[in-house]
């Protein structure tokens, strides 16, 4: 390797997800010289692990609720059953229509090399690329960019083996619905996969470090989300933890702490939610020069550069917001810096997100938390989802609206909207507060009647 010559290229990417496929694309079309290095599957974490295929199954969970609620619509459909074989083949076939859908369009750009090993620095300028059949090749460019993403941090509980713990990509490999489930963290992936094997026929318990469900939620609506968990008979515990386990002839063993209180659990499952981590360890960033924080992120300024000039972070790599939305915005930022001479940045910008329980949360802006503690004089709107007409036709009245307004200038600060097609409601406010429409003009607009967009008038109408 040492006689090795390093190929030139106009900018290399390491990691092909959600901003460095279509950066690569965007490149290659302008005539750039692109590398594109994957060492696992086309389109990261989202395609292949992430949004894709826990939202295909999802949706394989919601119609199993519906059959089961069937008698509620005066529609009779006799016992229902899930055979999860299908529901997994069903979103295999998914991923792999996104994912070689998204192979064939780098492909055909003559100007990307796309190139399937694992890269890691050699020095500021250089790339290594450690192929699967043990041969190397070396790269150089004056432009590099990572995008290597994260993957499920888990953590070491006494008494069990690393094979005792499922993650998030692991359970969907399932072929067999899980007769009791525990789950470890009651964030939004923990939240999404206790509901989904619920409604796959599993009992579950879901075991929450804090004292609320999805912590950066309000209180009230955290407390609503288990109002609706619950009702769906998924048992929560609140300030625990699993203290240790072991693995018996029926499953697993755990013992529950939940301050002074311990309980054991028997379980045939453990799925560990608690998290992520990035994919940093393996690209030797000592020999480009840059310091990783304290969890293993690579620190980018608003522009999206490391402290080494010509080096770049895009996606999870660089740390919180982990949305695929933030990463394609990332892309985006990248994109006119490099084609367009523009200098757009991460400050700012908005972070919509939607987490698909059902129903689903949308969220974007401020919650009434932050705002308060902001300082901002404020105004809330808050209605439950049985005030809404279309929740109450459709017999999915669970849930509630909530809006965050500014006092002096009337405008939306933020929504939080937990109810059925939560995310569609919360875009929707999104662009009023894009648009700097002021409160009163959703409380007094006209709305087809009967949408679930009509509620605007009711919960702008409620504000105090």
């Amino acid at each position: 390797m040492v006689n090795q010559e390093a190929e030139r290229f106009d900018a290399i990417i390491i990691g092909s997800g959600q901003a460095g496929n279509p950066l690569a694309g965007a490149l290659g079309k302008a005539g750039w010289k692109v590398a594109l290095i994957e060492r696992k599957h086309v389109g990261g974490t989202c395609i292949n692990e992430g949004c894709t295929p826990t939202k295909t199954m999802v949706a394989s969970a919601r119609v199993a609720y519906l059959a089961r609620r069937g008698e509620d619509y005066g529609v009779k459909t006799g016992p229902v059953s899930v055979d999860l074989e299908v529901v997994r083949k069903r979103k295999d076939d998914i991923v792999q229509s996104f994912r070689s859908g998204s192979k064939s369009k780098l492909e055909a750009n003559e100007h990307i090399a796309l190139i399937a090993g694992e890269g890691s620095f050699l020095d500021a300028k250089t790339v290594k690329i450690q192929m699967a059949d043990n041969n190397t090749r070396l790269l150089t460019a004056d432009k590099i960019i990572l995008n290597t993403g994260g993957r499920p941090r888990i953590p070491t509980i006494k008494g069990l083996a690393r094979e005792d713990l499922l993650n998030s990509t692991e359970i969907m490999e399932l072929t067999e619905v899980p007769g009791h489930l525990v789950v470890l963290g009651g964030g939004y992936i923990g939240l999404e996969f206790g509901q989904m094997f619920r409604r796959f026929g599993s009992k579950v318990t879901i075991i929450q470090h804090s004292s609320q469900l999805v912590p950066r939620e309000d209180e009230d609506v955290a407390k609503e989300m288990a109002k609706i968990l619950r009702e769906d008979g998924i048992d929560l515990w609140l300030n625990a933890s699993i203290e240790e386990g072991g693995r018996t002839e029926e499953g697993l063993e755990l013992t529950i702490a939940q301050q002074d209180h311990r309980e054991t659990l028997h379980a045939t499952h453990l799925l560990v939610a608690i998290g992520r981590e990035p994919n940093t360890e393996t690209l030797n960033l000592s020999a480009a020069g840059i310091e990783p924080d304290k969890h293993g992120y690579v620190p980018v300024n608003k522009f999206l550069e490391t402290e080494v000039a010509g080096i770049y972070a895009v996606g999870d790599v660089k740390g919180p917001p982990f949305f695929t939305h933030i990463s394609y915005d990332d892309y985006r930022i990248l994109k006119s810096a490099f084609l367009e001479d523009q200098k757009p940045s991460t400050e700012d910008r908005p972070v919509p997100y939607t987490v698909f329980t059902d129903p689903q949360l949308g969220r974007i802006g401020l919650s009434e938390k932050e705002a308060r503690e902001s300082g901002r004089r404020i105004k809330v709107a808050k209605i439950p989802m049985t005030w809404v007409a279309r929740a109450l036709e459709m017999d999915e009245t669970r849930g509630l609206m909530k809006a965050i307004v500014d006092a002096e200038s009337e405008e939306i600060l933020g929504v939080a909207i937990l109810g059925i097609e939560g995310g569609e409601i919360m875009t929707a406010l999104q662009l009023a507060m894009m648009g700097k429409l002021r409160y009163p003009q959703l409380r007094d607009g006209i709305f087809a009647h009967p949408l679930l967009a009509e509620s605007f008038n009711t919960l702008f109408g409620s504000v105090e």
